[in-house]
Order: structure tokens, then C-alpha cells, then sequence
């Protein structure tokens, strides 16, 4: 049983247990509840602190563990109507902000432990390579000044990394084109920030990742989708979107495109980069599954960053991905006046990456495990896929698209016309198995109705098979 599911089994058993103690009374101590119930101390630990976060007991250190005062029920209710004036105060003016994070909020929710997770985005804790993180966090906590100020722009030698990672051994990206973010949405939020003034369009991919989209709305910007077929974006409606609408940058996600898995063909991407310099515009380049190559698959195209002389490129790396969710380090790559403005928003935004986190990345990435990390997960990936596949092929064959990504970490199904994609993921949490709705992925409405099933979070290939048997008992 995975620790996750163990915490919130004990934590649900203490609860129970809880009505037979008197307010005040002492808990079992943490080894008496580690014997008892046959877990690890974490899960003790961390089932106790769920509780304390309900407010069911406190602890005391040095004391032990102890049942809450109950709140009083009598305690007249906040009056906080006033805020839906103020929060609408902006209504009408421009630019107009939304703060709707559904689809984000959809991805990050943590499904119960008797439900099979294929909604997240990240990998699950047996894909994370946790000895090698455990042992560079461990290592960079001993490095001379690792709790000292970093450079607003990131620890040079982790900025170098990053340049050779983007631009391969021969590239011409140096440490100092290089700007250490807070993981890719940290980035991406930079990015739009410093380059799309407030009440202005930008082109997006449709559809697309819903981070993406909430991102932009929140701060004012008017998304305007471009449609994306098999070879990744309409390069033909990319064109019109720009001068339809006077853009200034176009966002795409060219490898293994969240949630299509599509790759963006070689005559697309120098059309992609031809029309953005045509319209004075920048493309920002969200390369967020370079490091999800299945082991089956031809070598990856180059980033569109590669290929672009004139600064048109800003580019977008993270680790968190191909590691673990807590890893949130990345970088923006960006040359001439933008790379000024990326600098100047991200330090008035969040001052600098923490850098114990940067000194933890730079021993991951520095370390041969690292490598045989990305060789594992290659294969562990594909293993997934297949299985995915197969277990599609036989109990849901019509949903299956002609093109099967070989990278990232999803696959993108086609529904039935008419289909209600909320209902069927409500049916299919009944079933045991969370999934994403289609739907948050478009700017406008959707041509048709979709789902998404993610490989990368089920704890191995027998469970994402199982995952999709559950599926298919939701089509009833």
C-alpha cells in the first residue's frame, strides 16, 4: 500500500477512534500507534497532522498528542458579502482579470486513495528517482552558502546547465541567456507577463493545457485560440490569428502537445517561426516533455529555439516533470531587451528560486543517476503506454485516435458526438478511476467531446489496464 493511501486510512481510523477519549485526553504515543497498526512512523506522523489540521487534536512536544477542544458552534458567522462588490469592482473596465483555475484545480486534485489516479500530471512516487533526490537535497544542504542569497538570476552553474540541456553541446545559449524560474507555470507566468501588455490578445494552441489558459486570463490577457491538427498548430490560421488580431506573441507546446500528444511537423516549425517574425511577435516555446521520450521513439526534434537567430524564441524548460512535483525548478532562455524584462517582472514577482532548491537541482541533474533516471523513465513510459493502448484497443477501440504519441504522458480520446463528458467522469470516479474532462482544454467551445487519460501518475502498467476497465463500466 502506497503511503499516501496508508495516511488517510489511519488518519480515518483515529477520527473514529477520537469519540471514545475525553476532550483533553492523551493519544496513544506514535510507536504504540506504529505497532498497533502495523505503519510506518511517517504515516503516523502524517495522519496526526491531518487531524491537527481539522482541528481534532493538538499536539504538545514533549507531551504527546492530545484531543481538541471542540469549536464553538455559537460563534456568529462572518458577514464577508461586501467582498463580491469589491472583487467585481474591476467588471467592465479593461483589462478584465479572471481568476477561473477549474481545469487547473482539476489536475491537482488528489482523487482517494480506493481511486486509480490516470488525471494527473505527474509522475507517480515509484517513477520519481526519490534516492537521488533525497541524496542531492542532502548533499546541496552541505555545500558551502547554500542558504546564502543566490543571484537574482540563478546559480551560474545551473544556468549553464541549462543552456547546454536546451541547446545541445554545440549551441550557441549561454549560461547568461539563462533565467532560473520557479518550475515551467512559474515561467509560462512570467513569459506572458513581461511580453503581452494587460488587455491585449495572445495566440494559443487549441486545445491546449489549462494552466495555460488560466495564466493568461489572470492577467488580463484575451486568449485566442489556433486550431491544432495532426501536424501540431494550423501554421494557415496562425497567420490570420495574427493579423486578425494584432497578437504580439503566440504560445505552443511543439513536442508531445498537451493534450493532442501531437509533434509539430519540420515544414510547420520553420513556418511557425517565419510568421512570427513576419508579425514582430514572439513565440514562447513550452518544451515541457523533452525529457518524457519513450524508448521506442525516433530522436526528437531540436527546440524551436535552436533554429531561431533573431531572439524571436522564448524558450521554456523544467525539471518537474521528468522528477518529481516538488522539484520546482526550471528556466527561461531568452535574448536582447526580453530577457531584460523576463528578469525584471520575475524579481519583482517572487525576488529569486530558492537557493537550497537550485543547489539541490544542480547535484540531481550533475549526478550519473541522473541519467539513468531519464533511461529508466523512458522505459517505464512506454511500458505504460502500451499497456494504455492495448487495454483501449480492447475495451473502448473507437476512442483511440490514429496517432499514438511516443513521448509524454497521455493520451487524448475522441467521444461519441453528444456525449456529456462531465457526466462520464462523475460515472467514472463512481467507478474507481479519475480521468480529465475534454473540456477545460478549450478557450472557446469545443468542437467535440473529449477526454484525456494521463499513464504517468497509475503506479504501474497492470494498474493503468485496470484504470481503463473501470472506464469502460462508466459507459454503462
Amino acid at each position: 500500500m502506497n503511503e499516501r493511501s496508508s495516511e488517510a486510512e489511519l488518519a480515518a481510523v483515529l477520527r473514529h477512534e477520537l469519540k471514545r477519549y475525553s476532550i483533553g485526553e492523551k493519544l496513544p504515543s506514535s510507536r504504540a500507534l506504529v505497532d498497533r497498526h502495523q505503519v510506518s512512523p511517517v504515516t503516523v506522523s502524517r495522519a496526526i497532522a491531518r487531524l491537527a489540521a481539522e482541528g481534532l487534536v493538538v499536539t504538545r512536544p514533549g507531551a504527546g498528542v492530545f484531543r481538541a477542544e471542540p469549536h464553538s458552534a455559537s460563534a456568529a458567522p462572518r458577514d464577508v458579502s461586501w467582498q463580491e462588490v469589491a472583487l467585481s469592482a474591476e467588471a467592465g473596465r479593461a483589462p478584465a482579470r479572471s481568476t477561473d483555475a477549474t481545469g487547473v484545480l482539476n489536475a491537482l486534485a488528489l482523487p482517494p486513495a480506493d481511486v486509480l489516479d490516470l488525471n494527473s500530471g505527474y509522475l507517480h512516487s515509484s517513477l520519481q528517482p526519490e534516492r537521488a533526490l533525497a541524496g542531492a537535497l542532502a548533499r546541496a544542504g552541505r555545500r558551502p552558502g547554500a542558504w546564502g542569497r543566490p543571484p537574482i538570476e540563478g546559480l551560474p552553474e545551473l544556468r549553464a546547465w541549462f543552456a547546454q540541456d536546451i541547446a545541445g553541446p554545440g549551441g550557441d545559449l549561454t549560461a547568461s541567456d539563462v533565467l532560473i524560474t520557479a518550475g515551467g507555470q512559474s515561467a509560462l507566468t512570467t513569459a506572458m507577463c513581461s511580453l503581452v501588455p494587460p488587455g491585449t490578445p495572445v495566440l494559443i494552441e487549441s486545445p491546449t493545457y489549462p494552466g495555460l489558459i488560466a495564466v493568461a486570463r489572470a492577467a488580463g490577457l484575451r486568449p485566442v485560440p489556433v486550431p491544432v491538427d495532426g501536424d501540431g498548430v494550423r501554421t494557415d490560421l496562425l497567420a490570420d490569428a495574427f493579423a486578425a488580431s494584432g497578437a504580439r506573441a503566440f504560445v505552443c507546446q511543439p513536442l508531445f502537445q498537451n493534450p493532442t500528444g501531437t509533434v509539430l511537423s519540420a515544414e510547420r516549425r520553420r513556418e511557425v517561426l517565419r510568421i512570427a517574425r513576419s508579425a514582430g511577435a514572439f513565440v514562447i516555446e513550452d518544451d515541457f516533455a523533452r525529457h518524457l521520450v519513450h524508448a521506442d521513439a525516433p530522436a526528437p526534434p531540436l527546440p524551436l529555439a535552436a533554429d531561431d537567430p533573431d531572439g524571436v524564441v522564448v524558450h521554456v524548460r523544467s525539471l518537474t516533470k521528468a522528477a518529481s512535483p516538488n522539484l520546482r525548478v526550471g528556466a527561461l532562455t531568452a535574448w536582447g531587451p526580453a530577457l531584460d524584462r523576463l528578469r525584471s517582472v520575475q524579481a519583482v514577482d517572487s525576488f529569486f528560486v530558492p537557493r537550497p532548491l537550485q543547489e539541490a537541482a544542480l547535484e540531481l541533474v550533475g549526478s550519473p543517476a541522473w541519467a539513468r533516471h531519464l533511461r529508466d523513465l523512458s522505459g517505464a513510459l512506454l511500458e505504460r503506454r502500451r499497456a494504455a493502448v492495448t487495454a483501449l484497443h480492447e475495451q473502448l477501440p473507437a476512442l483511440l485516435g490514429p496517432q499514438i504519441p511516443y513521448g509524454g504522458y497521455h493520451l487524448w480520446l475522441r467521444l461519441p458526438d453528444g456525449s456529456d463528458e462531465a457526466a462520464l467522469t462523475t460515472a467514472a470516479l463512481r467507478a474507481g478511476v479519475a480521468v480529465s474532462p475534454g473540456r477545460p482544454y478549450f478557450v472557446a467551445e469545443a468542437p467535440a467531446p473529449h477526454l484525456r487519460i494521463g499513464y504517468a501518475c497509475a503506479p504501474g502498467p497492470s494498474h493503468v489496464a485496470e484504470g481503463i476497465a473501470r472506464l469502460r463500466e462508466a459507459f454503462g
